[in-house]
Parts: C-alpha cells; structure tokens; sequence
C-alpha cells in the first residue's frame, strides 16, 4: 500500500529545517515527529524537483505534490532482487551512514532493484523486531523541555473574595537543569507563547530544540506519529529558528526531564507560597521568581554545582542568539470567504480580493494588524479594529460594478440635488434619512436626479415642490407627478366650481 502522504506544512518544517537550520536528517525526523527515511525521501524528492527553502511563492499544495511525486507508469512484474538486511543493518551503525546512501549503492548494484520508499519499507518490517531502550543524552544547548505543573496556586479577587487557580508554566533545559517558572490565568494559546517568549529572554538564548508536551495550546492534533502544530506555535518557532519535538503520547520518557522539574518546582517553590494569600497575578510571579533565584543558585546534591553554574558553563555558550525583536502573537484561523467578499475575525468583517469569494484562506491577527493568506500568500491586510459586526473593506477588493457605487456618497448626492434647486435638496436629504443605512437610498436617488435629464431640472424641483407636502419619497411617485404633469398644475388655483360648504365635504387641503 502506498505511503499516506505528509501535510504541506510538515513538508515545509522538513525543508526549513534541513536549508535553513542544517540539521540532521535524524533532528529533523524527531522535530517533524516522522521517520528519518520519510525525511530522507522528501528531501532527495524536492531536490530531484528542484527545490529547497524558501518554496517559491503561491506554491500551492496539489502544485507541490505534483513537484514531488509527479505520476509515473506502473512497472510490471518482474523478480527483485533482495538487499542483504542483516548487513543494512550493520552498516547503518557506522558514522554518517543512512538508508539514502545504502539505498543508493543497491541501485547501482541492481538498476532493477526497489524504490526508495519500498527499501526503506522493507527495511523497516525486517528491523521491526529491534527496538533497544537507551538512556538519554541530553548535550548543552540541546533541548529546553515545557510542560505545565499538575498543581495550580489561589488567587483572590480583593474585591469579590472570589478565587481563581493560576496554572504554573515550567521550562527547563536539558543538560544543566535551569529552570524557569510562571504563573497564568489559564493555559491558553496568548499565555502558552508568550510564556516561551518570556523564557528564552530569561536564558538569553535559543536552544536547538523545543519539547513540549501535547497540550492543546501547544499541538493542534497530538498523534504519535505525527502530531501537528499549532500554526501560531510553528510560527513561533520560525522566528526563532528553533525546531519543536512535543513528546510522544504516553512516553513518559520522553518528557521524564521537564517532569522531573516540574516536581522540584511544586517541591522548593510552590510548596514553600503555600500558606500565603495572593491578590493578582503578579504578586505570586514576584513571589515565583525570588524563589526562582534561590533554586537556581542552590548547589544540587549529587553534582555538587548550582544549576546557574552548570547553565554557565554549559547551556550558555551553545546558545543561539536572540532575534532583534521579539515574537509578536498571532492567532491564525482558517476561514471561508462569503459572497460578500468578506472574512470574520474577532466577530469583525475585513475585505479580501473578490475573486476569492468562496476560496478557504488563512487569517492572521496580531494586536495592531489583520492579514489573509491564500496558497502563503498575503493578500491583504487591515488595522487591526475591535468593533463587533463592523466592516472594513478596501476599493480595491470590490469588484468594478462595487467600486461605482462605493464613489457615491450622501454629501455627493445632496450637492448634485442643491444645483436642480431647495425642494430637490430637501426631498433627497429626506430619502436619505428615511433609510437605516444610506447606501441603501443611493439607487433611489440616482433615479429620481437622473428624471431631470428627462424632464429638465426646472419641472423636477416642480415636482419635488409638490411631493414634499405630500409626503412622497420614491422614485416612482415623483415619476409619475412628472407623467402626469401635475408638477405643471398651480397648486394655490382655485377649483373652477366652487363647491357648496357642507361638513362630509373635505376641502383641497385635505390630500396635502
């Protein structure tokens, strides 16, 4: 059966990761969560299609899976020839060597011989009984594992008396063990990267590698195999140019060190606030990090060192350096353009270009800014507003027949309805106002100022004249004052018989 194929967005992972950052094929399968071989797969297919980091602009997925895999004739049967396994294996312990290379040298032995896929396959289900326990390594600058601690801290409303329980954020390096702790309202997304932000700025550094564990804020669809990143997550980690590895789902070992930290966290910090009361947040993280300092500098009994010592000595010079600035949050949603041409975010309405309409597109907001994405390609771009059920669109993104009529405004139409005359003036500012938004009356009033070309100007302030009184405010009704002439009729003349005064006789001022 064929290989289920890989997310774009883990493919691009891969290829960062390999361009940019240079890591191994074995780093990149562990923060890819994949197998080296499919590493190695995708990278001898991009650079069979030619390409590496960063992919050319408005790629789209189906385009670049086609780069990658473009469709071949199926072989016919024929007898293959069989790698020598046992000795695969042997020599993929020597230094340097991999299943691409041994795969390569198969090749040149048997032109005939399997895929690459295929032998990487194979290969797989003949070692699948091999699955040594090995105790972990972890070398400086490596890895900064996060987890949240399992034990919450109370905080008091002053005013309310109401209580609230402050999660406990814990990063900690691996090779000496400097830790970093905080408390948050909750564990949301906003909290969970800003809290990393927050962390490398205490270490003065990036590591190579992140491991978190497979929290919801952290992994948008925690899997054993491949679990897939939040893209505000993964944005995060381009930023810094770190590669994040969460921790297998249910492989304590994986995560054995933060776990480790997070118990002296809950043991030499949060046990020692346990009898003190705290009114905000930032009264307990004041209170965290003074005790922070204290575990950091405190000698560790079986190494006799500080963890501040050893993180000087070790993790510090390993350390990549810090960006210039530092990572802006951004929440990304994916979302469906509606025949509006418009896309929600935050309950407010921002515009995209029309063509898109129906087309699903990435949204990005950050405090100030709100950007759409179709196939990584930014598209547009708003302020940032936080009024509900408003809209914000540009001319731009209106299709030709919109753009006329986003031209127009009510200060327009009342200057043309001043230059036909006053009761013109005032019959379109009435129109205007008769309606709960006046883009809506825009077509009304086109219809009644274009009847002077037809009539002139002077028989439609006429008519105009008369229909005020009258309470008339459509197109129709001042055509037909117009039809019938009756902009022509003296309204102050007397009727040519007058009639007999009677009291179930209504006078001419009655339909005025």
């Amino acid at each position: 059966m064929a290989q289920k194929r890989i997310s774009m967005r883990k493919i691009e992972e891969i290829l960062r990761l390999k361009y940019e950052r240079k890591l191994t094929h074995r780093a990149i399968a562990q923060a890819c969560s994949v197998s080296s071989s499919t590493v190695s797969e995708y990278l001898t297919h991009a650079k069979a299609a030619g390409l590496s980091w960063p992919l050319p602009e408005r790629l789209g997925a189906e385009e670049l899976d086609e780069m990658l895999f473009p469709k071949r004739v199926s072989a016919t049967k024929r007898t293959i020839p069989q790698p020598d396994w046992t000795e695969v294996h042997k020599e993929l312990r020597r230094k340097s060597v991999t299943l691409s290379l041994l795969w390569v040298e198969y090749r040149q032995a048997h032109p005939d011989g399997y895929g690459y896929s295929q032998f990487c396959q194979n290969y797989k289900q003949w070692a699948r009984q091999l699955k040594p326990m090995m105790r972990q390594r972890h070398r400086a600058g490596e890895k900064l594992f996060i987890d949240y601690a399992g034990q919450t801290v109370p905080v008091m409303d002053a005013q309310t008396g109401a209580v609230r329980h402050a999660e406990i954020f814990v990063a900690v390096l691996g090779a000496s063990n400097y830790t970093y702790a905080e408390a948050h309202e909750a564990q949301t997304l906003a909290n969970w990267l800003g809290a990393h932000v927050r962390a490398l700025s205490f270490l003065g550094g990036v590591p190579e590698v992140l491991v978190p564990d497979n929290l919801k804020a952290g992994v948008k669809s925690p899997d054993r195999y491949e679990p897939d990143l939040n893209p505000s997550y993964q944005e995060f980690a381009g930023h810094y140019g770190v590669a994040v590895v969460p921790a297998r789902v249910r492989k304590p070992r994986d995560k054995a060190k933060v776990e480790s930290g997070v118990q002296v966290v809950e043991r030499w910090i949060l046990a020692r606030l346990r009898d003190q009361t705290f009114f905000s947040l930032g009264e307990l993280n004041r209170a965290i990090h003074a005790l922070l300092e204290e575990l950091n500098n405190r000698p560790m009994r079986h190494l006799g060192q500080s963890r501040r010592e050893l993180f000087e000595c070790l993790d510090r010079p390993e350390l990549a350096p810090l960006p210039a600035q530092p990572y802006e949050f951004a929440h990304w949603k994916r979302a469906r353009v509606h025949i509006d041409y418009h896309v929600e975010f935050d309950k407010h309405f921002y515009s995209v270009p029309w063509r898109l309409i129906g087309k699903e597109v990435d949204v990005r907001g950050t405090e100030k800014a709100v950007e759409v994405f179709y196939n990584r390609a930014r598209l547009a771009s708003h302020p940032r507003s936080r009024i509900q059920g408003r809209y914000s669109t540009r001319r731009e993104h209106m299709p030709p027949a919109h753009q006329a009529v986003s031209d127009w405004s009510p200060e327009r139409f009342l200057r043309w309805a001043e230059e036909v005359g006053p009761h013109t003036r005032q019959l379109i500012a009435a129109v205007l106002e008769s309606r709960r938004h006046p883009q809506q009356a825009y077509r009304s009033c086109l219809g009644i100022l274009g009847l002077g070309k037809r009539y002139s100007n002077a028989r439609l302030e006429a008519a105009c004249r008369r229909a005020l009184p009258a309470g008339i405010r459509t197109y129709k009704g001042i055509r037909n004052i117009l039809e019938n002439r009756l902009d022509q009729v003296d309204r102050e003349q007397p009727p040519a018989t007058p009639l007999p005064a009677h009291a179930n006789i209504r006078g001419d001022g009655y339909y005025n």
